[in-house]
């Protein structure tokens, strides 16, 4: 498996993603990922932490240019809880829960990312702003309603079905309500 090519792919699509969801400080994006997918084998049988390393690499390098925030998504095993910065749990204010995921109860890429964050911690659901999800590990429970496809130029990395949304608020009211903020009237009276 050639890993530069993984963190180039990676890194394209977080890009295109951030970019259609316009990510900047103070947003979330949530990361679901089977690195056992990402080599071709079947979900949480071949997980690898070069293939994580890779993989984390080229989701940081966006991320540090654009101040967003970062969840990674564990697998069943952990009930899909999720790893970010304590920070970014302190601002939104979620609970941390007791649990250090490990490649075998977490997954490889949730495991990686827990030994990269500074202050790591543990979370068992949030509400991202945007999501991608690498090698089909259902990242919608994840997400703010309302979730939208967002449909990346690249559909695999290495071997992994790619999929991401972003979401937007929900559009509340009935026949009279507007969604478009108007214009205010500048004309004089």
């Amino acid at each position: 498996m050639d890993l530069a090519l993984i963190e180039q792919q990676v890194k394209a699509v977080v890009g295109e993603v951030r970019e259609s969801a316009q990510l900047t400080g103070g947003k979330l994006l949530v990361i679901g990922c089977s690195t056992s997918e990402v080599l071709g084998k079947h979900i949480g049988k071949a997980g690898s932490g070069d293939v994580a390393a890779a993989l984390f690499r080229g989701i940081a390098q966006v991320q540090q240019e654009y101040g967003f925030a970062l969840a990674f998504q564990c697998c069943e095993h952990l009930n899909r809880a999720l790893v970010m910065e304590r920070a970014t749990m302190e601002r939104y204010g979620w609970e941390e829960v007791s649990v250090v995921p490990v490649p075998t109860a977490g997954g490889a890429m949730a495991a990686y990312a827990y030994s990269r964050f500074e202050a790591p911690v543990v979370v068992e659901q949030i509400q991202a702003h945007a999501g991608i999800d690498i090698g089909d590990t259902f990242i919608g429970m994840h997400l703010r309603h309302v979730a939208v496809p967002i449909r990346p130029s690249l559909k695999q990395i290495g071997e992994a079905h790619v999929t991401a949304a972003t979401s937007r608020p929900k559009l509340i009211g009935g026949a009279r309500a507007v969604y478009v903020k108007p214009e205010a009237d500048t004309s004089c009276s």
